[in-house]
C-alpha cells in the first residue's frame, strides 16, 4: 500500500513590520495558506505578532501560525520579503538603496539554503531594484524571483478612476506599468470599463474626459504614497492585500494577470531590468509578460523608467 505524503501550503514572511503583519493577518483571514511562518531579526516582536495572530484562528481559518528561523522556510511554497530599511530624512534613494542591498546578502542566500525549490516575493522598497538583487543573490531562475511591483499603484488607478466614473473599482481595467515609483507610467491608450476605452465610455455616457481631470488621476496615484505617510506614517493595507492578491495566484494556480515586478527582455528595446508590465502568475511564478500595443508616449516612458533602475542598479556592484 503507497502512502503519500501530504505538505501543508506554509507561506514564510521575513520581517514583521507593518506591511510583513498586515500581510500575515489577511494571508490568514483568506485561508489560502495552512501554515505561516514569521521570521524577523527581532524575535521578539514576531513571537508576538505569532501570538496576536493565533488568537485570531478560532475566529477565522485553522492555520499553524508562529515565529521560525530561515530553516522554517523549507517547503514553503513562496517566501515573501516586506524586511528592510526604511528611508532616512534626507537620505538619498541610493543610500536606501546600498543599505537595504546590504541586509538582502545576509537574507536570500539564507532563503534559498533552505528552500530552493520554491518562489520568493519581495516587497520592499525599492522593489524593482531589490528584485533584481534578489534574483542575482539567489541563483533562482528569473520567473521565481519577482516583485509586487505596480500591483499597489493599479489598484490605486483603478480606484481613482472608478471614484471619477462612478462605477465598482473591478469594472475598471487600467495598469499602471514601469517603476513602482516616481517614473511610472499610466497606460491611458489601454484603459477600459466594459471593453469601452475610456473616450468611447465618456461619450456613450455623458461623461467629461477632459485631459487635465485624468492627469489629476495619475497625479494622485503616483503621490498616494507620500500623501498618506504624511498622515499615518506608513501605508500596509492595501499592500497587504496586493501581497494576498499575488499569493493567491500563485497557490492557486489560477495564470491571473497581474502587474508585477519581472526579469524583462527584449521589450521595445527594455532587457536585463525587473520592471512591472501585466504578467501572467502561476504556481511557477512570472509564467509570462503581456506585449501591450502602447502608445509612443507610454513607450518612451517605459523606457525612461527602465533606464532610472538602471542606472541604480549599475552602481550596486552585484557582479
Amino acid at each position: 500500500m503507497n502512502v503519500s505524503t501530504h505538505n501543508p501550503t506554509r507561506v514564510a514572511i521575513i520581517g514583521t513590520g507593518n506591511v510583513g503583519a498586515t500581510f500575515a493577518y489577511a494571508l490568514m483571514l483568506s485561508g489560502l495558506a495552512a501554515e505561516i511562518v514569521l521570521i524577523d531579526v527581532n524575535k521578539s516582536k514576531a513571537q508576538g505578532e505569532a501570538m496576536d495572530l493565533n488568537h485570531a484562528v478560532p475566529l477565522a481559518h485553522p492555520t499553524r501560525i508562529w515565529s521560525g528561523t530561515y530553516e522554517d522556510c523549507a517547503g514553503a511554497v513562496l517566501t515573501v520579503v516586506t524586511a528592510g530599511a526604511a528611508q532616512k530624512p534626507g537620505e538619498t534613494r541610493l543610500d536606501l538603496v546600498q543599505r537595504n542591498t546590504a541586509i538582502f546578502r545576509s537574507i536570500i542566500p539564507e532563503i534559498v539554503k533552505y528552500n530552493p525549490d520554491g518562489l520568493i516575493l519581495i516587497a520592499t522598497n525599492p522593489v524593482d531594484i531589490l528584485t533584481y538583487v534578489s534574483w542575482k543573490l539567489s541563483g533562482l531562475p528569473k520567473k521565481r524571483v519577482i516583485g509586487s511591483g505596480t500591483i499597489l499603484d493599479t489598484a490605486r488607478f483603478r480606484y481613482l478612476l472608478s471614484e471619477h466614473f462612478d462605477v465598482d473599482p473591478r469594472s475598471v481595467h487600467a495598469y499602471i506599468v514601469g517603476e513602482h515609483g516616481d517614473s511610472e507610467v499610466p497606460v491611458w491608450s489601454l484603459a477600459n470599463i466594459a471593453g469601452m476605452r475610456l473616450p468611447m465610455f465618456c461619450a456613450a455616457n455623458g461623461m467629461s474626459c477632459q485631459d487635465d481631470a485624468l492627469d489629476h488621476i495619475f497625479q494622485q496615484t503616483r503621490d498616494a504614497a507620500y500623501e498618506i505617510i504624511e498622515r499615518k506614517g506608513s501605508t500596509y493595507y492595501a499592500i497587504g492585500t496586493g501581497l494576498v492578491r499575488i499569493a493567491e495566484a500563485i497557490i492557486r494556480d489560477q495564470s491571473t494577470v497581474l502587474s508585477i515586478s519581472s526579469y524583462i527582455e527584449d521589450y521595445y528595446g527594455i532587457d536585463d531590468v525587473y520592471i512591472s508590465l501585466p504578467t501572467i502568475v502561476d504556481r511557477g511564478g512570472a509564467e509570462r509578460t503581456l506585449r501591450l500595443e502602447l502608445s509612443n508616449e507610454e513607450i518612451a516612458g517605459l523606457q525612461n523608467s527602465a533606464k532610472v533602475l538602471k542606472e541604480i542598479i549599475s552602481q550596486l556592484n552585484l557582479g
